[in-house]
C-alpha cells in the first residue's frame, strides 16, 4: 500500500514525540522497536526523517531557538518540538520544495495543536528560509 507523504510525516511525527516522552521520563528505548510499532510497512523516508532529527537534533534545536523569539525550542508542547525539527531537517537536508515542507508543518500543527503552534512554527520557518 502506498502511503502520501503527508501521512509519513505524520507517522514520523509520531514516532519522534514517542520517542521525546520517553527519554523525558528517562525511559529506555529502541529507535527500532518504535519505528516498527509505528509503521505497518518500513518505509525510507520515514526512516530518513526519524534518524535525521535525531542524529542533528541539537543542530536542529539551535536553529529553532535562533528563529524563536523570547522562546526555545524547550519550552514547545513535545509535539511542536518535534514538528519544527523534522520541518528544519527537511528543508535543510532533503530536497522536498520549501512550500511543501512549511504546508506539511502547519497542517501536522493544526492537527495536534493549536493555532499558537501553527503560527510558531510558520514563522521560524518563514525566517529560516529568508536567512
Amino acid at each position: 500500500m502506498e502511503h502520501k507523504r503527508s501521512e509519513l510525516r505524520e507517522q514520523a511525527m509520531i514516532i519522534l514525540y514517542q520517542i521525546e516522552i520517553r527519554e523525558a521520563n528517562k525511559i529506555d528505548y529502541n529507535i527500532e522497536d518504535i519505528i516498527k510499532e509505528n509503521l505497518e510497512v518500513d518505509n525510507e523516508f520515514v526512516r530518513d526523517l526519524v534518524y535525521g532529527v535525531i542524529t542533528y537534533k541539537d543542530e536542529l534545536d539551535e536553529l529553532a531557538n535562533k528563529y524563536l523569539e523570547n522562546w526555545t525550542i524547550k519550552r514547545l508542547e513535545k509535539t511542536g518540538a518535534s514538528i519544527l525539527r523534522m520541518a528544519l531537517f527537511e528543508l535543510k537536508y532533503m530536497d522536498t520544495p520549501e512550500i511543501v515542507v512549511i504546508n506539511e508543518a502547519l497542517e501536522l500543527a493544526k492537527k495536534y495543536d493549536d493555532d499558537a503552534l501553527k503560527s510558531i512554527i510558520n514563522a521560524v520557518l518563514d525566517k529560516y528560509i529568508k536567512d
